[in-house]
């Protein structure tokens, strides 16, 4: 009897709230207390990648004959939910809320400050 492959798990999509550009805090892992800018994120995923945290290396075998390998260090992505999105202007950190303006427009504004983000 053949085994059947299992079938592949639609995937979730988070609407995420952090965007490409926010400076955010690392709340949890090994990276914590230190922040960044989100250089992008996976939405699919539930991951940001943060400029300067969880920095993984990776060793480049030579691609061409004279060429020599090289070591390349570069962010790997960590989970949304440990990061928050901080306030340069106070130095501190804060969950965000959506607010409708009174022209109908969506804005992201932080929580503990009211600071509306771009």
């Amino acid at each position: 009897m053949a085994t059947a492959t299992p079938k592949a798990r639609p995937v979730q999509r988070v609407k995420m709230r952090i965007r490409k550009g926010d400076t955010v805090k690392v709340i949890a892992g090994k990276d914590r207390g230190k922040t960044g800018e989100v250089l992008r994120t996976l939405p699919d995923e539930n991951r940001v990648v943060v400029q300067g945290i969880n920095l993984r290396t990776r060793h480049m075998k030579p691609t061409q004959e004279g060429e020599s390998g090289r070591i390349l260090t570069e962010e790997a992505s960590i989970h949304a939910s440990n990061v928050m999105v901080f306030s340069t202007a106070n130095n501190v950190p804060s969950r965000v809320e959506l607010v409708v303006e009174a022209d109908g427009t969506k804005k992201r504004r932080l929580k503990k400050t009211g600071e509306v983000l771009a």
